[in-house]
């Protein structure tokens, strides 16, 4: 259970530990030890939540969080290939895009676990590795001389466990019980070996439900309002406005919890009805409708969605306490990230999936003392797809030849390639369920996005200007001023998709296990082929 006696002291240990290092690199040591790893994954956490990219909002402090940018480096253009929770993980894995390691979709696609994996090489090489928490790939793990993991999305609270193959049942809160068990692994590992840690966070995933010590943390605050939040997708393609995920259309009773959070206990349950039970009563009385709902909604929303983050952030300080007190800190590369992003209220949506920034951009810190300058900031496209060789070159392994990202080695040391990446793929599948967000790819610069619509009833394009609309609520494919901008970003696309071998016809599988029409792509209407340029799609 969450030790909670002990919490303020770790806590206060180690944000009061400097920010800076002294430590020398590990190339410099007289005795040079291979670095461990240790690997902080949440879901769906998006940087809007994190204080230190500046969210304008000002949603949340998250100290210790912050605390691994203060004392490493926060990339401020890491990117998904794919926006949803399985994929991501398996591209993590595998250093592969979706179409190369197989895992398209949440619906129906198991990860094959015969394939090469970062863990299982650093274990052949001599690591000790352990994945605790979740796994959300179908499969059991493999690389790993100690697993335990929630079978699929997991619980909040009290939850069942695999332990090794063994089932097993926890009482608690599951952020908490994750960094329970991570710490615990950390505290019994064989000392004589360099390891690996994945410490992977149900949290914040839907259905953003609170630690009790967090119920009203906010005070009832009423947040502000993105400004998008009631956007009307004037003048963009169909398949932005024909969805299913806005506040206004898919918010359930879970979500807004006038259910209580499954599996707690009658304890648990007492606590949870005595903050949210009024608030309800209050809430049904009003008989909200229109936009006071929606406001209603976002609040309810960013109070659940954040005290989910508030519990991360404290369980990230318990671990790099752990760290430290293990004496350990100084010899392990700390790198904090997240599936993929998520909307906050932009556009009224909640979740994910869109090549959009809030779902695409995914928050990253790397801490490594001696290595990485403290409190840098990284502005080069990165990816989930660069994880894989990174961790094999900070092993000092060799990379395979078929993983399909770059080793980030270079720019962690402060030393960009001048070839470094200047575009990037992307791809998403899963359609009709959930949330009717058609399968769509697209090509990803520092300033424009063109995104291609082409399932299964569509066939619609989209150019997105960052510069000139950061908030991207305008389409400016049928624009005459961007025309040499899309042929050039058309051409792009195609490249990207030749270099990662994503030309052929998609097969049915990769869109899920819900019927659609319009099964078959004909010849002419491949994904990622464009019909002349004219009028606005």
């Amino acid at each position: 259970m969450f030790r909670t006696t002990c919490l303020l002291t770790l806590l206060l240990g180690w944000l009061l530990t400097p920010a800076t290092s002294t430590a020398q690199s590990p190339a410099a040591q007289s005795s040079p030890r291979r670095p461990n790893i240790v690997f902080i994954f949440c879901d769906d956490l998006t940087c809007q939540a994190i204080s230190a990219y500046g969210e304008s909002r000002h949603l949340l402090e998250t100290p210790h969080i912050d605390k691994l940018a203060a004392q490493g480096a926060r990339f401020d253009r890491c990117l998904v290939t794919n926006s949803i929770c399985g994929p991501s993980r398996a591209t993590i894995l595998t250093g592969k895009y979706s179409h190369r390691n197989g895992f398209y979709n949440n619906s129906n696609c198991t990860f094959d676990s015969s394939q090469t994996t970062f863990p299982k090489l650093l274990k052949a090489a001599g690591y000790q590795t352990a994945m605790i928490g979740k796994w959300h790939l179908v499969s059991d793990p493999t690389g790993f001389d100690h697993w335990q993991i929630l079978p699929g999305q997991g619980l909040y609270y009290n939850p069942p466990m695999i332990r090794n193959g063994e089932k097993v049942k926890l009482n608690g809160y599951t952020t908490d019980l994750i960094a329970d068990l991570s710490i615990d692994w950390l505290k019994q590992r064989d000392r004589t070996k360099p390891f690996l840690l994945m410490s992977q966070h149900k949290a914040p995933h839907r259905e953003w439900a609170p630690a009790l010590r967090h119920l009203g943390w906010d005070n009832d605050r009423l947040y502000p309002e993105p400004p998008t939040l009631f956007d009307d997708f004037a003048g963009r393609s169909r398949a932005v406005s024909d969805h299913d995920m806005g506040l206004d259309r898919t918010f359930t009773e879970l979500d807004a919890k006038l259910r209580p959070a499954p599996n707690m206990s009658p304890e648990q349950l007492q606590q949870w009805n005595a903050w949210y039970g009024p608030r309800n009563e209050k809430f049904l009385a009003a008989g909200l409708q229109g936009r006071e709902l929606v406001r209603w909604r976002y609040n309810r929303y960013m109070h659940d969605y954040l005290a989910c983050v508030k519990a991360v952030d404290e369980n990230v300080g318990r671990l790099m306490q752990t760290l430290e007190d293990e004496g350990e800190a100084d010899n392990t590369v700390v790198v904090f990230t997240s599936d993929q992003g998520f909307f906050l209220g932009e556009h009224g949506w909640f979740d994910k999936r869109w090549i959009f920034e809030e779902s695409l951009r995914t928050p990253m810190m790397v801490r490594w003392p001696g290595v990485v300058k403290p409190g840098s900031v990284q502005k080069e496209i990165v990816s989930l797809v660069d994880f894989a060789q990174t961790f094999l070159d900070i092993a000092g392994l060799p990379q395979p030849a078929d993983m399909q990202g770059r080793s980030l080695l270079p720019i962690l040391q402060g030393q960009t390639p001048a070839d470094w990446r200047t575009s990037l793929y992307y791809h998403y599948y899963e359609f009709p369920v959930p949330h009717r967000v058609r399968p769509h790819m697209g090509v990803i610069t520092d300033r424009y996005k063109l995104v291609h619509y082409y399932k299964p009833d569509i066939d619609e394009w989209e150019l997105l200007d960052r510069q000139q609309n950061p908030e991207e609520t305008r389409n400016y494919y049928g624009d005459p001023e961007y025309a040499q901008v899309v042929q050039e970003l058309q051409a792009e696309l195609q490249r990207l998709r030749e270099q990662v071998g994503d030309t052929a016809e998609v097969p049915r599988s990769a869109y899920g296990n819900q019927p659609f029409d319009g099964e078959a792509i004909s010849p002419q209407k491949k994904p990622g082929t464009a019909k002349k340029q004219g009028k606005q799609p």
